[in-house]
């Protein structure tokens, strides 16, 4: 009744403004449309049942004049989702509007109806309101929907993602679609990626810098060895992070890693099994399961690995009055055993707000044996001026084992606002690592006619600790309106490490181990973090541009508890501005320039003081005293769909880092009581001066034929590092240039053959290292770095192939058999050089190795199942039309 007496004073004020200003039939004209009192209502229906159709998509179209394009488009001016009875209720429509309405639900058939209210002001009788009040309040009864048999049946698989999807800010990479990285590991498709180059340890880079990695969003502990590639479903390359994500990583970007989760209503998955030429196995899966409010997932994989290396080093090192020349060649073999699983669920609490609770696990063990084989000889000048040549062999074997676990838990909470993508989500995130390793060495010297220069040296280290990373996060989204869009977040970060090195020397006399408190090291520190951002995005017809500023706190505090010294940075209070600005130059082309300024935080690996015996040539520590990298970063971006199936993205880019974390060489005293106490070559990390690095990069997608997708990248950049304040440091600079190209063959009968080389031509050493992106993979199978940031890495390049046969009905089974450097073409050589010494190093790491994989993919749909809409993009556009909150 108050509904109808409202509409009844709206009609009297209306029709007295009619009678007043528009006689006739000024009805029709534009004035008439502001009677927004309207009202459709009914119920959505199964045509066999009678019963009810739950969230159930209701939209009313009206078909209006844009007054940018000056053309007339259909518009949605309301909607909303069935309730559980299937009735729908449209209200605060002009009456005198005709209407389209759409109905859709997962399983039926859609439909389509005129919609108008039966009314006309020209022929209503004086004073006759009750009339017009029923006519604008229209009942359109039950409306039937027939189900569709086309949508219940078995999931069909479906080939229809590209490889790489690529946008003016960012690059992203269909996983399930890379045929090469089936069975592997995160670093596999890393290498199959666009403007990645990932060597022979698994350590990636992004334009010769280390990008930060983010699984699902937010950091991780996990390495990229420790993330089966198959549990992945895209990865993200954002070369530019706006102030909306971490200033960390030192301008080299974010590689975002999105595992698997699927929404859609009913269950599917997959199951998974591989065998590799060496004979080591690897099974997994994951399953999906959705159901009214609820939605589980979970992943699983449990993967036997077998590395081989082949590791020649020539080394001059220059003494005080001696030359000292040596030739050191091995054969590390790793073996190793590791397991993953996630597992999670996402609450539906109603249409807008949605609850996630997951976690994940992975496990590993990994055991290493080597024998290093040594020639040394010693050039002396004796006391009348002439050399004296000294020389011997000896040979160190050693044995290690190395466990890891890695733990992680998340829980989220989002809330869609009614108004389109306005949202607010939360989470917190906890991350636990624990490690362990034993090491064994076992050395002896002897002269070139074989007698034991002396007898033999054992020794032992052990070493283990603990990281816990613990990050709270919160973001808020709003459209102010069609054309501007704020955000907002703030962000806590805590991290706790602990580690310990305990180094021991066998008693020749006793046969007894005995300690070396020289040697041994325990470290701690805890760092925070404290972050808050807000950025405003606006449209300018052609024109859009995004400004942002985050402002970052950070702390760190070490202890080297064994020498009972205390460490610490801390930078109160650090702003990070971004800018990005883009011009739509015609339908197909973009222009866009942006510019940012990051931080780089040293890893705990270029942290920690401990002395590495793994190599006698290149004994390394960390260094606590290091300090934070500050980058500036600009890009200058243009996109180009030339053509249908043609892509050409080409980007400049040039960035500045000060206090560059590099490399560093140094002499000490031998702190071991085995061996010479003369002073020894230690390499360690310092903060240099300042580098520069610039580029371009041109990456392009093209449909060649119907069968034949090719993708190119291509970057050529020169990079400078002024490390002259650094105890024989040299100022050094190099041009380089990489190449990456991805072939993709479909052929009759389900076949399918993904063919991918790249090139990287001379290049610098890295000045800090992996960073510890993919630090895993080194130390885990016998990788090692370059001990100084004065030398270079000559050309190395590769081929991989993979081959694929899919079969069984709907394509649901795969086999892909893999060959990874199908000609044994990636030799890792480099040579270093400073004051002290001269070094060339060549390294081989898992050549030829063939996989098999097998892969059978299943799922069903079931209408019983669907008692929600999975359609976000309807969701939130019909949020909108029933007003805010």
């Amino acid at each position: 009744m108050m509904k109808r007496f409202i509409c009844f004073l709206v009609f009297i004020c209306f029709t007295g403004m009619v009678s007043a200003q528009i006689p006739g039939g000024g009805a029709n004209r534009a004035g008439g449309q502001n009677m927004n009192v309207g009202h459709f209502y009914g119920k959505i229906v199964d045509a066999a049942t009678n019963k009810g159709i739950d969230a159930a998509s209701v939209q009313l179209i009206q078909n209006k004049l844009d007054s940018a394009t000056k053309k007339r488009k259909d518009v949605v001016v309301a909607g909303m989702l069935t309730d559980k009875k299937g009735e729908f209720s449209l209200e605060n429509l002009a009456v005198l509007a005709s209407y389209k309405l759409k109905i859709t639900a997962i399983g039926y058939k859609d439909i389509e109806q005129k919609a108008v209210f039966d009314m006309n002001l020209g022929e209503a009788k004086p004073n006759d309101f009750t009339s017009m009040i029923n006519a604008a309040d229209k009942d359109l009864g039950n409306i039937k929907m027939q189900l569709d048999a086309l949508q219940l049946q078995e999931v069909i698989i479906s080939n229809t993602k590209p490889l790489l999807t690529m946008s003016i800010d960012r690059k992203i990479f269909n996983v399930e679609k890379n045929l090469t990285s089936v069975g592997g590991t995160a670093v596999d498709v890393m290498k199959s990626i666009p403007g990645l180059n990932v060597d022979i340890d698994g350590n990636v880079n992004l334009r010769n810098a280390t990008p930060q990695i983010f699984v699902d969003g937010r950091p991780t502990t996990m390495t990229l060895e420790q993330i089966p590639a198959d549990a992945i479903a895209t990865v993200e390359i954002i070369t530019n992070p706006s102030a909306k994500f971490d200033a960390s990583g030192g301008g080299a970007g974010i590689l975002n890693i999105v595992m698997k989760k699927n929404r859609k209503t009913g269950y599917n998955g997959s199951v998974r099994t591989s065998i590799d030429s060496r004979g080591k196995p690897s099974i997994g899966g994951d399953i999906n399961i959705r159901q009214q409010k609820i939605n589980f997932f979970a992943a699983g994989q449990l993967g036997f690995r077998k590395s081989i290396s082949k590791v020649y080093t020539e080394r001059t090192d220059f003494l005080n009055n001696a030359t000292a020349h040596f030739i050191q060649n091995n054969a590390p073999v790793g073996q190793g055993i590791f397991g993953f699983g996630r597992t999670g669920v996402d609450y539906f609490i109603d249409n807008r707000n949605t609850i996630t609770l997951s976690g994940n696990l992975s496990k590993g063990q990994f055991k290493n044996n080597d024998l290093i084989n040594i020639h040394r000889d010693t050039t002396f000048k004796n006391l009348n001026g002439n050399d004296s040549i000294n020389s011997d062999y000896g040979n160190r074997s050693s044995y290690s084992k190395s466990n890891f676990r890695n733990a992680g838990a998340t829980f989220s909470y989002k809330h869609n606002f009614s108004k389109p993508n306005k949202e607010i989500s939360a989470d917190i995130n906890y991350n636990s690592s624990k490690n362990s390793n034993l090491n064994e060495f076992a050395t002896q010297y002897f002269t070139l006619s074989n007698a034991p220069k002396s007898p033999p040296v054992f020794q032992k280290s052990e070493g283990g600790g603990n990281s816990e990373l613990l990050t709270s996060q919160i973001d808020f989204s709003n459209p102010i309106n069609t054309k501007m869009k704020i955000e907002a977040g703030a962000r806590i970060a805590l991290r706790n490490f602990y580690s310990f090195n305990n180094n021991y020397i066998k008693n020749p006399q006793t046969g007894e181990y005995a300690s070396i408190a020289s040697l041994n090291n325990t470290y701690e520190y805890k760092d925070k973090v404290l972050a808050a951002y807000a950025t405003f995005a606006q449209q300018l017809n052609k024109f859009n541009y995004q400004l942002g500023l985050r402002v970052e706190s950070s702390k760190y505090d070490g202890t080297l508890i064994t020498q009972n010294k205390s460490f610490s940075n801390k930078f109160p209070f650090s702003m990070f501005p971004s800018a990005f600005a883009t011009y739509k130059l015609t339908e197909k082309q973009d222009l866009q320039v942006n510019y940012s300024r990051k931080i780089n935080r040293p890893n705990f690996f270029q942290l920690i003081p401990f002395i590495d015996y793994t190599d006698s040539l290149n004994l390394s520590k960390g260094n606590p005293d290091l300090i934070p990298e500050f980058t500036n970063l600009f890009e200058f971006s243009y996109q180009n769909q030339i053509a249908t199936g043609h892509n050409l993205l080409a980007t400049l880019y040039y960035k500045n880092t000060d206090n560059v974390i590099s490399r560093f060489q140094y002499k000490d005293k031998n702190p071991s009581p085995v061996g010479k106490p003369d002073s020894l070559l230690f390499t360690t990390y310092a903060n240099a001066s300042v580098t520069y690095t610039y580029g371009l990069e041109l990456t392009s997608k093209d449909k060649i034929t119907k069968w034949w997708d090719l993708t190119t990248n291509f970057n050529f950049f020169n990079t400078t590092l002024n490390a002259s304040n650094l105890p024989g440091g040299v100022n050094s600079s190099q041009a380089s240039w990489f190449v990456k190209i991805n072939n993709s063959f479909k052929f009759p009968k389900n076949y399918s053959i993904q063919l991918s080389g790249d090139y990287q031509a001379k290049t610098l050493v890295a000045p800090g290292g992996s960073g510890g992106g993919g630090r895993g993979g080194g130390p885990m199978f016998g990788g090692g770095n370059t001990p100084s940031a004065q030398g270079f890495i000559r050309p190395i390049y590769g081929v991989d192939i993979a081959l694929r046969k899919d079969f069984l009905k709907n394509n649901a089974a795969s086999l892909t058999l893999q060959v990874n450097d199908i000609f044994r073409t990636r030799l890792n050589s480099t040579f270093s050089q400073s004051v002290f010494f001269a070094q060339n190093s060549e390294r081989r790491r898992d050549w030829q190795v063939f996989r098999l994989n097998f892969n059978w993919r299943f799922g069903k749909m079931d209408v019983s199942l669907f008692k929600r809409k999975n359609n976000r993009i309807d969701s939130e556009s019909m949020q909108g039309m029933q007003g805010n909150n």
